[in-house]
């Protein structure tokens, strides 16, 4: 039986391994973060033990954080589906993530090697770069490498294959960004999502842009995951999908299993086999409701140590980070810490696509539910922040320049929803929301108002409902509801892959109709909101607008192609709002939406339903015959 000859201890075999992305820090300025290759050479046997046919690409493959130049490549290549059961990561002297400890578990000695190529064609005819890299259960073997010498704006093919072998991977598809600050030859297409719960339903959201094939690249703006057991949060159990493992999970083993686990959705593996993904965490990544000392349920309190295990916050931070650099086609970033994420991307003059971290980074104390008259009182308080000073400050500079250099739009990428929204006459809102950090917003609002900073879109998810507003600095600047003027941008916020309606999992039409209503009516600036589907969105940005629509999920408890448009709207440059249509008042080029409350507008329900599969279009019946 033929084995796959690997490591020999000589400095070509140290530098394979470094080709592997994932052995290195989450953080550039930290490398003792990262796994010690030196370690890992030394104790590592100089064959395999696994044949290449007893080797499997068990996740598929994986593309994202596109530049103009290079892409990263991902995948899984293991003698089985299972995670490392480790809980700590092999490193010089951090004992945090420190792998060689028995206590912990016996340190491995088996490798693999796979290689990799890249082309623009699909039979590889000239390969555009490739290379070799090894993995290991350090890093839950797991592979990312960063294809490089790429063209830009440009699709390509690649492919991943157990060294001297026939065992190939599936082919990936991705596409590399227009060359910075240069025309763009075509409108950019996103699809964008957040919020996708595991026993909640399948994720159709994500193969349905794959079978129309209508996006070129992918938003996840967090809480790809959720950390919770099977009935915590969802029940998975009648459609086989009880999330594992099954338990609230803490360790690294934990994460790295909860994510291996929402990859078998079969529609989240071929999104990420078809598009580049760009994405960013919220905070069920790691628990709910993080901030930067704690979470809801985990403060270093005795109670909330016991009761996790003896676990502390910043090791349970540690191991979310870690499977979470592990597993998504992520980029290291230039960073003074490991938590670092938020980072900016040019497509081309077109727009600056800027991805924050309002969670994890630098958060100022959020509202854990047994704090919330506190964190009302504090809401205005200066020193709050959602993103720390570093961040802010690289945020507003970012924005600065974006304008200075004459990029046409500003998208920003960012995890929950910045407009004001109150709830109720008496004045209530979401403090976890930028309503909770009042001179965070208002920083923000300043710096766009004062450096005439024009053409900005903020993106949101995080809520599990739909909304869309004009960007507006309520009390310091006039604003029309009717017109829009007085605006500075405008805000889409989407709704979940699957996570629940927020007034209830169960809410009716009718029930959200009348709630989305209320919403519109406390809210001028808040221009059309659903909260009965679950979907996702999807923008077209070119240079005469950005093209918003709105699609909504009308079954979720089986695997299918099934849509409906909800709505869709327009921003044109230069006009700074939701563009109006008709006398000048509605924001929609029909005056009406499919579902929810439209200001000065109508509701007109269809139920008209688009299979992605078949190409067809049906009227759906269950369970929307009500309305």
């Amino acid at each position: 039986m033929k084995l796959i000859g690997l490591v020999s201890l000589a400095t070509g075999a140290s530098a394979t391994f470094g080709g592997n992305l994932n052995y290195q820090s989450p953080s550039l300025h930290h490398p003792s973060l990262g796994v010690s290759i030196r370690k890992v050479v030394a104790r590592t046997y100089a064959t395999s033990p696994w044949t290449p046919a007893q080797l499997n690409f068990t996740h598929g493959v994986a593309s994202g954080d596109p530049y103009s130049d290079s892409i990263i490549l991902w995948t899984r290549a293991a003698p089985g589906s299972d995670n490392d059961k480790s809980n700590v990561t092999v490193s010089g002297y951090a004992e945090l993530f420190t792998h060689d400890n028995d206590g912990f578990v016996k340190a491995s000695k088996a490798t693999v090697c796979v290689d990799w190529k890249i082309s623009a064609t699909k039979d590889f005819a000239k390969v555009a770069d490739n290379g070799r890299a090894y993995t290991s259960s350090d890093v839950d073997f797991t592979v990312k490498v960063e294809a490089k010498k790429l063209k830009a704006f440009t699709t390509y093919y690649y492919q991943f294959s157990i060294c001297n072998s026939n065992n190939t991977s599936p082919l990936g598809r991705t596409k590399t960004l227009p060359e910075r600050r240069k025309k763009v030859s075509a409108p950019i297409k996103l699809a964008v999502y957040s919020c996708s719960n595991f026993p909640f339903g399948f994720f159709n959201a994500y193969g349905n842009p794959v079978r129309k094939d209508s996006v070129d690249y992918v938003l996840h703006l967090g809480d790809y995951i959720y950390e919770y057991q099977n009935g915590a949060y969802g029940w998975g159990d009648s459609l086989g999908r009880i999330p594992l493992p099954n338990r609230e999970i803490v360790t690294l083993y934990d994460y790295r299993k909860r994510i291996a686990t929402y990859r078998t959705d079969l529609d989240l593996y071929a999104s990420h086999q078809n598009f580049p993904w760009i994405t960013v965490w919220d905070d069920h990544e790691v628990a709910d409701n993080t901030y930067k000392d704690g979470m809801a349920h985990l403060n270093n309190s005795e109670e909330s140590f016991v009761h996790d295990g003896g676990i502390s916050v910043d090791q349970r931070k540690a191991n979310a980070v870690r499977a979470y650099f592990e597993w998504m086609p992520i980029r290291q970033v230039e960073m003074d810490d490991n938590l670092r994420i938020w980072r900016n991307f040019e497509f081309g003059d077109l727009f600056d696509l800027i991805m924050l971290d309002t969670r994890q980074y630098d958060r100022s104390i959020t509202d854990l539910y047994l704090n919330t008259e506190y964190i009302q009182e504090i809401s205005n308080d200066n020193g709050r922040s959602l993103m720390g000073p570093r961040q802010e400050s690289w945020f507003y500079r970012t924005m600065r320049e974006s304008k200075a250099r004459k990029t046409l739009w500003r998208v920003v990428g960012n995890q929950i929803i910045f407009s004001r929204i109150s709830q109720s006459a008496s004045g209530l809102f979401n403090y976890d929301q930028w309503d909770g950090y009042l001179a965070n917003r208002n920083r923000t609002f300043a710096n766009m108002y004062e450096h005439k900073i024009d053409n900005n879109i903020m993106l949101a998810g995080d809520s599990h409902a739909s909304w869309v507003s004009d960007l507006v600095w309520l009390g310091e600047h006039g604003y029309n509801a009717t017109s829009g003027n007085g605006s500075v941008g405008v805000e889409f916020a989407g709704s979940a892959v699957s996570s629940p309606c927020p007034i209830g999992q169960n809410a009716t039409l009718n029930t959200t109709a009348l709630a989305s209503g209320f919403l519109t009516a406390l809210n001028p600036e808040l221009q059309w909101q659903d909260l009965f589907y679950r979907g996702y969105f999807e923008l077209t940005i070119g240079y005469d607008a950005v093209q918003a629509a709105f699609f909504g999920l009308p079954d979720l408890a089986t695997r299918n192609g099934f849509e409906i448009s909800l709505a869709n709207f327009t921003v044109k440059p230069g006009e700074n709002r939701l563009h109006r249509y008709g006398d000048g008042t509605t924001v929609s080029s029909t005056g009406a939406v499919e579902r929810g409350s439209l200001q000065r507008g109508k509701t007109l329900a269809s139920n008209l339903t688009h299979d992605t599969v078949t190409g067809k279009y049906f009227v759906f019946g269950g369970g929307l015959s009500e309305m």
